[in-house]
């Protein structure tokens, strides 16, 4: 490959993404792929700072807090698409833990057009392949609230909050033409679909 393969795997809450990302890996490293794996809140030199506009935007919920809070992960993706994602050795395929389309999901007054052009504005990298991984919301809910740290949501706390995140997310997969996996099956199926998905968009030879 003249480039990595850069994939992003995204979603709503508890639906498995990080299980299945591990389980992608060892598929793909199986076959003698090498493979980077990066965690977008690990690889922000900015978590912080982010982190306090959330909390402040939790206390007090408005459009500008919103807005600054999708400016300044755009301005860390930017960062990380330079320093960490650019650093890669080209013939890798990343796969990332969550990118700009989880945005779609956790964001409720910003549209994400509005955050889908500040990221390419400020020179975000795009996926070669968006992933998202959903399930019924009752099943990630519950999901989450089996594992130690729950939900582990700054900003969701109720079922009502995770349904319309959900749906959310699900309707930006239809409009922006991403891949769907409903992780509601077995592990293994969820790894085939995607590492299929993969497979298509890898260069020939």
């Amino acid at each position: 490959m003249n480039r990595s393969l850069f994939i992003s795997l995204d979603g709503p809450k508890g639906t498995g993404k990080t299980t299945l990302l591990e389980s992608v890996t060892q598929a793909l490293r199986a076959d003698n792929r090498k493979v980077i794996r990066i965690s977008e809140k690990k690889s922000d030199p900015y978590r912080g700072e982010t982190m306090v506009l959330v909390n402040q935007f939790v206390r007090d919920p408005c459009r500008d807090l919103e807005m600054k809070v999708c400016e300044r992960l755009a301005h860390s993706r930017a960062w990380i698409s330079q320093h960490v994602l650019a650093r890669q050795p080209k013939d890798s395929i990343i796969l990332i833990d969550r990118w700009y389309p989880s945005d779609a999901a956790f964001r409720r007054l910003v549209p994400f057009t509005e955050i889908l052009r500040l990221n390419i504005e400020r020179g975000v990298r795009v996926p070669d392949l968006h992933v998202g991984v959903v399930t019924d919301a009752e099943i990630s809910w519950d999901r989450a609230a089996a594992r130690t740290r729950g939900l582990g949501s700054t900003v969701m706390h109720e079922l009502q909050e995770h349904v319309a995140c959900t749906q959310a997310f699900e309707q930006a997969v239809t409009d922006h033409g991403w891949v769907l996996c409903r992780n509601e099956g077995t592990l293994e199926e969820a790894t085939q679909q995607v590492v299929s998905a993969i497979q298509r968009v890898l260069p020939a030879g």
